[in-house]
Order: structure tokens, then sequence, then C-alpha cells
């Protein structure tokens, strides 16, 4: 008898039905991995991921005017808390919550601290705030144009962006923003690319009329008039989350760290789910050196504002069309029957002169354009006029 006589039927037919049954498993299991490997990649692969603005090469010299950079260095009590560093602060883990700079942050502007939470720029805190207070599924309605983050994020948690325009003016409507019915309205106010505000009791009557969580950005603030932020309306409504940066007016870019202030309720909902250690302790180190000189922050604000103004009014009166702003950027058209926005754009890079253009509709036929020193501004003046 050999080994396969006692099956009941030919080993022939048996290796055959074997060989089946075999690729239809694998067949099936390809199909499993496929699809469990597509619902992964696929809300991806369908992203559009924001875009930072250009960087120039190591060692070229350039003037960089497409990041809202301050064209002006951090307090110089900054630089003396980081010539003090001692070894121990790399030794060691950061503290966590950030316990120190909510104190600071609390004493600069009257909120208890229990109503703030830091974060490693106020991108993390975006990422956040999607993570922990919307689910998949749920609506976000956002501003158009604004902020390109805000869609993202939106979208990279199941989150659907409901856009609504602005109007001819770029300005914010709030009725129909609140008119989407989606769970939450985020609104960048100074608004960015614009630079245009919306008035604090326009966003209070939005936040009496409106049950949805209200997010609103304040990263350019400090260079608006302060009558225009609503973080003092946070103890009466529940709903209200305002963000902040240090990365502007502070210039801490590359330290990244910003924070929110909110209700308790909806700060330890974010707590519990931020990353551990994510702000480092340089970066909070550097951050309550900088609260403890605001005189200095004032003063550079005051000049990157009047610089702005002057650089905005002669703009003007070479034909462009200034968007008003109150940021430390312009949006601005140049002439219609000039050297298209986009020419100039790339005509600029050229001459290591570096500003934003957004190929987007409303936006296709504009520059935004940071602002430097006097001495950066008068340089891309005269670009522009050898550009013609």
């Amino acid at each position: 008898m050999t080994e396969n006589d006692h099956l009941p039927f030919p080993a022939d037919n048996f290796q055959r039905r074997f060989n089946r049954i075999f690729e239809q498993l694998v067949s099936h299991c390809h199909v499993l991995l496929y699809i469990r490997y597509d619902h992964c990649r696929t809300p991806q692969a369908a992203l559009s991921p924001y875009v930072a603005g250009e960087r120039p090469e190591d060692g070229v010299r350039a003037i960089k005017l497409n990041q809202n950079e301050s064209p002006y260095p951090a307090s110089p009590s900054v630089s003396d808390a980081l010539r003090g560093i001692g070894p121990e602060l790399f030794r060691e883990y950061p503290d966590a919550l950030c316990d120190k700079l909510r104190r600071k942050l609390s004493a600069v502007h009257g909120i208890p601290a229990s109503r703030i939470i830091c974060g490693n720029g106020s991108s993390e805190l975006i990422t956040l705030l999607y993570k922990t207070l919307l689910r998949e599924g749920d609506a976000v309605a956002i501003p158009d144009p604004t902020f390109g983050l805000y869609e993202t994020v939106a979208r990279t948690f199941g989150v659907e962006p409901v856009v609504v325009p602005t109007d001819d003016e770029y300005r914010i409507d709030t009725r129909r923003l609140a008119e989407t019915n989606a769970a939450a309205i985020i609104i960048a106010n100074p608004n960015a690319p614009t630079g245009i505000p919306l008035q604090a009791p326009e966003i209070e009557r939005l936040l009496q009329t409106y049950n949805g969580l209200v997010v609103v950005d304040e990263a350019y603030i400090d260079f608006a008039p302060e009558s225009i932020s609503v973080m003092n309306l946070i103890e009466t409504y529940e709903h209200l989350i305002v963000l902040r940066t240090f990365s502007k007016a502070y210039a801490l870019c590359g330290a990244r760290i910003g924070f929110a202030v909110a209700s308790e309720r909806l700060i330890r909902a974010m707590q519990k789910a931020r990353e551990t250690f994510s702000v480092g302790a340089v970066a909070q180190l550097a951050a309550e050196a900088s609260l403890a000189d605001m005189d200095y922050v004032k003063f550079t604000v005051s000049r990157i504002s009047q610089t702005r103004d002057r650089f905005a009014a002669e703009l003007t009166r070479r034909g462009w069309r200034v968007i008003p702003s109150v940021t430390n950027f312009v949006l601005a058209a140049p002439p219609s029957d000039g050297v298209s926005a986009k020419e100039l754009y790339a005509r600029l890079l050229q001459e290591h002169i570096y500003v934003r253009y957004f190929d987007l509709p409303r936006l296709s036929d504009k520059l935004r354009i940071s602002i430097g020193t006097d001495e950066d501004m008068d340089a891309l003046l005269a670009a522009l006029t050898r550009i013609g």
C-alpha cells in the first residue's frame, strides 16, 4: 500500500483539489489584505497636504518674506535665558503640562492656568481639537480663503470641511458659517491670508446663536487692535476655544510653541489626548523668557506695523490693490495691465526674494508678502521697479 492508498479519491485528484482550494484561499487573503491596506491608504492618498513657504538654500543670501516670520530677533531676555542653560535641561524630561509657562500666561492674560493648554505650536493644538472634540463624520465650517491647515487636518480625521466663501471684500460672514449647521466653526482672526479682522461683537453674536464648537485662531492678534480679541469671552461661553502662538509677534517660530484657552472641561479633554512631552524644555524656557519682556514684543510689533502701513501705501501708489491688513503681512494684486502675480513671484525668486503665491481661485492674481525690516521692503520695492 502506498502512502496515498487511504485517500477516498485518487492522489492526482487530491492534489488538484488541494491546489484549487489553496489558490482560492490565497486569492481571498489578497482581497482581505488589499481591503485592509486600501482602507488605511485611501483617505491619506486623497489629502492635499499643507504646503509651507519655500526656504532659501543654505548659504544663499536672501530676503525671506513668505512665512510671516518676524524680521527681528526674539527678546534679549530669551538669549539670556538660553545662555544660562545647564546640562540638566537636556538630561531630564520637560514639564509635561508646561505648568510654569501656563502660570506665566495666566499672569499676563488674566486667564486661570486651568483654562490653558500648551502645544507644539498652535498646529498641534489644531490637530488635538479635531482629534478630541470632533468625531469622524462631523462637519466643520471654514471660511474661504483661510489657513489651509484647517481643512487638511479635518480630512485626516474624517471630518468634512464645509467651505463658506468670504464676500467680495474677503470679509467672513459668520451668519453663513452658522447656517451650515456644522458641528464646529473655525475662524482665523485676523484672517490669513487676507489680514482682515472680525470685530469681537460679531463673534460674540455667533456664540450667542450657534451651539457648536467655535474655534478662533488669534495667531496674528498681537498686530491687531486689542479690542478684536475674544479671549476674555471664554468664561462666558463654554463652546469657545481661542488659539494663540509664540511664532509671530514673539519671534519664536523655530521653538514651535503655542497655547489655547477654553473652558476647563474642554481643556481637560484635550490634555487627556495630547502627546506626552510635546513641548520641549528649550521651547518652554524661551516662551517664559519672552513673556517677561512684553515691552520688547510691543516695540517690535509697532515697528512691523509702521513698516506694513508704509509699504502698503507705496504699493497702492503704484496701482496695486492692497487688501487692508492688521497683521504682519499684506495680500496685494499687481496692476492688471502689468506683470502677473505668478510671473512676479517667479522673477522675485530669481533675485532671491521670497514671497508667497497661491495658485488658487480668488488668490492667483495676488501675492502675500510678509513684512520685513524697512530695508527688506525697500529692496523688494526696488526689485518690483526693475521687473516692471
